[in-house]
Order: structure tokens, then C-alpha cells, then sequence
């Protein structure tokens, strides 16, 4: 079975884990109801999506 010789250290460790990392959310304002959505989403508030009527909106 292997087994370290020696201690990992935490620089080498951070090293290794350098790329694990969370990424940032792509959130925007929409411009027509000034809510907070993901880009490439529909607004569900208004339903609309690429200036377009998608949806009835939710009330």
C-alpha cells in the first residue's frame, strides 16, 4: 500500500488545488423591469426574453 514518506505541505497542496475554485455568476440588471437575472435567462417577471413576449407574466 503506498503510503507518504513525508508531510504534504500546505503550499504544495494549494498548489495542487490552485485550479478548484468557484466561478463568478454571470448576473446582469435587465434593462426594461430593473431586476437582477442570469444573462441567456428570461425574465420572470415580465417573461420577456430577447425583447420578446415569451411567457405570460407571473402575478
Amino acid at each position: 500500500m503506498a503510503v507518504p514518506k513525508r508531510k504534504t505541505t500546505r503550499s504544495r497542496s494549494g498548489k495542487r488545488r490552485s485550479h478548484i475554485k468557484f466561478s463568478p455568476k454571470n448576473v446582469i440588471e435587465d434593462k426594461k423591469s430593473g431586476e437582477y437575472r442570469l444573462s441567456h435567462h428570461m425574465d420572470l417577471k415580465t417573461g420577456f426574453y430577447k425583447g420578446r413576449q415569451v411567457l405570460d407574466p407571473k402575478e
